[in-house]
């Protein structure tokens, strides 16, 4: 089994996005090149805002839902709670549709 990154990117519009993926610098660039999500499609350049990771699909899938669930501030103050393991990263950022 590999290992799965729960990831929340911040799309050019100032929405986040909310995903999961086995291949986080792929799935980045994916969204960049409107290849990813249909949400971000339109919304790039996105940049990555926060990551985490499961040891499986289905954790990786549960945690992704109970972030989608948070409101914008929620998710602005657990971004805010692990900013600095991801200041470095300079492409895409969310993985949930939310304007809020």
């Amino acid at each position: 089994m590999s290992e799965w990154t729960i990831y929340i990117i911040k799309c050019a519009d100032g929405t986040f996005y909310t995903g999961i993926t086995n291949d986080l610098d792929k799935r980045l660039k994916a969204h960049d090149a409107g290849l990813g999500a249909k949400y971000t499609k339109s919304r790039g350049p996105v940049k990555l805002a926060y990551t985490e990771t499961a040891p499986d699909r289905s954790a990786a899938s549960k945690r992704e839902y109970s972030i989608k669930k948070l409101s914008r501030t929620e998710k602005l103050v657990l971004i805010a709670n692990t900013s600095t393991n991801i200041s470095t990263n300079t492409s895409a950022n969310t993985s949930e549709n939310t304007s809020g």
